[in-house]
């Protein structure tokens, strides 16, 4: 479903944000992207949307390269970054029917969509309400019900449960989980690592811009008694 091939950042003549990465996810997956701050993850992110372009690699999604063929692959994905940045004077309902209105989603699907994600992170009541009266979380939730509502093959989050109380924390890995068994992938960074142990199918970590773990949670563990976060410390610790 996406794969990255050499994919590699430097900002000026030599910040190497990220460094050859290679990495591959399958349709299907919930898939957990982790790392120190400054590692490189959203960068990662923000290259795999196109966002910033790469200095190196490519990344394809469901076949599509995000250089090449880049309206082909962003019609596969929707992303929810780590700021909830939204022009926020508009109404939550018009920015939900702008998202609607770019992936194409049908009025009877979005109808429906709106009113179910909505409904479960309990923003129906401020959708005639405009942006700037949300408070952060609000923000984030509003993003949030927009990227499920084109249900994209893939689906984007850069640290989802940051400002967001538990029961939109619990309404949240409950979706992922739901688009998944639909047949969608998830791919999310996280620094809770509590959420990515009890939630990812594989889970890849990154250190100073280079891939130094991927693989499925059991392996990673195979030959260890420690949580994941005990792990992620040893792995990612400066000499």
């Amino acid at each position: 479903m996406l794969e990255l091939k050499g994919l590699t950042k430097v900002f000026g003549k030599e910040k190497v944000a990220v460094n050859h990465l290679d990495l591959s996810i399958e349709q299907g997956e919930i898939f957990g992207f982790i790392g120190p701050n400054g590692a490189g993850k959203t960068t990662t992110l923000r290259m795999i949307t196109g966002i910033i372009a790469p200095s190196e690699g490519d990344v394809t999604i469901g076949g599509k390269s995000i250089r090449t063929d880049a309206i082909e692959a962003k019609q596969q994905f929707t992303f929810v970054p780590d700021q909830s940045q939204i022009y926020d004077a508009i109404k939550g309902i018009d920015y939900l029917n702008f998202i609607a209105d770019m992936y194409e989603v049908s009025s009877a699907e979005r109808k429906d969509r709106i009113e179910r994600y909505t409904k479960l992170f309990q923003i129906d009541d401020a959708l005639f309400q405009t942006v700037n009266s949300y408070s952060h979380g609000m923000r984030q939730k509003l993003m949030i019900c927009g990227a499920l509502l084109p249900n994209p093959k893939l689906f984007i989050l850069d640290e989802p449960h940051v400002g967001l109380d538990p029961h939109s924390n619990k309404i949240l890995k409950d979706l992922m989980r739901e688009h998944c068994a639909n047949g969608g992938t998830v791919l999310f960074s996280s620094h809770v690592l509590e959420v990515v142990e009890n939630l990812c199918d594989r889970v890849a970590i990154i250190h100073k811009g280079k891939l130094i773990a991927c693989d499925t949670l059991d392996n990673v563990k195979r030959h260890s008694s420690a949580t994941l976060e005990e792990i992620f410390l040893e792995m990612t610790k400066d000499e």
